[in-house]
């Protein structure tokens, strides 16, 4: 047997792939035995750096714990603005009318070309000069808007891949009823992408939350990453054990987000009822016979 992607293997080919897992996991031991060799060598995996995260809640309520809310108040915005806009850049590059579909792909090319650190610091030096945000707030103003201006780009594209790899036959059968362009991307197109696009919007929704950390590392934006230069400063210099927990309250939120999503996923996947019309029989016909049209 065989797939589309590859040749199901044989007996040698079998045994072949278990000896190359065999040596991998051995290469892989071997270098997590070597890393935690060094660590102990440099007394980072002494109980004294470690500890403080388990017996001293000040760490947590000091540090950590506003350091996350910064962050998720940071993701939740800029995910809350991101969203609508990219939907509506995608929306408009599909434009049958070329004085919104070229704006809109001009946006989208523009912003999408520049690194999210760079939108950020333009927009921290925009604040500074042409506003009055006050410097307590200009961080996060500035980690917002270049979150909202990358990241919308990007769903733009998303939604217009996800619209365009519809059959073409259901916006030919939305014409046939009568709808009229705006319709049917309401009504029939859309709904449908959802589903398509969902997994790529999961994985831009995860960047957002991970991009944050770059306002902490450039703006001085006191996000969850950026804790770390507190943490180590008052709890003896435990800096691998402070990007360690970090980076583990970073998988759980993401494996979270993950997990609602893939579920909102399903949900959608199996809200999908087939509606069945039938047709009259032609006249004259002997035999009548029906059929049955499924809008997924």
């Amino acid at each position: 047997m065989s797939s589309v992607l590859y040749d199901t293997p044989g007996p040698r080919a079998k045994r072949r792939n278990v000896l190359y897992t065999v040596v991998f996991l051995a290469v892989l031991g071997l270098l997590a035995w070597w890393i935690l060799a060094v660590m102990a060598e440099k007394n980072q995996l002494a109980a004294d750096k470690w500890t403080p995260f388990v017996t001293d809640s000040r760490i947590w309520t000091t540090y950590l714990l506003p350091g996350l809310m910064e962050t998720l108040k940071a993701a939740a915005l800029s995910i809350l603005i991101a969203l609508p806009l990219g939907a509506l850049l995608g929306i408009g590059r599909l434009s049958d009318h070329r004085w919104v579909r070229v704006p809109a792909g001009t946006v989208v090319e523009f912003f999408r070309a520049i690194p999210v650190l760079l939108l950020m610091m333009f927009a921290n030096e925009a604040y500074r000069q042409f506003t009055t945000v006050s410097s307590d707030f200009r961080p996060l103003y500035a980690v917002v808007t270049g979150l909202v201006l990358y990241n919308a780009s990007v769903i733009a594209e998303v939604v217009r891949a996800g619209v365009l790899s519809l059959p073409r036959g259901q916006s030919d059968a939305a014409e046939a009823l009568g709808m009229r362009k705006g319709q049917t991307m309401m009504y029939v197109l859309l709904p449908q992408a959802v589903t398509v696009m969902l997994p790529a919007l999961v994985s831009q929704l995860v960047v957002i939350v991970k991009d944050t950390a770059l306002g902490g590392a450039m703006l001085g934006f006191a996000e969850l990453l950026s804790q770390n230069r507190q943490i180590t400063a008052n709890y003896g210099a435990n800096t691998i054990a402070a990007f360690t927990v970090i980076a583990l309250i970073y998988i759980v939120i993401n494996a979270i987000l993950t997990h609602f999503a893939g579920r909102l996923e399903r949900r959608l996947r199996q809200g999908k009822k087939a509606v069945t019309v039938t047709l009259p029989a032609q006249a004259g016909a002997t035999d009548p016979k029906t059929k049955a049209v499924s809008d997924a």
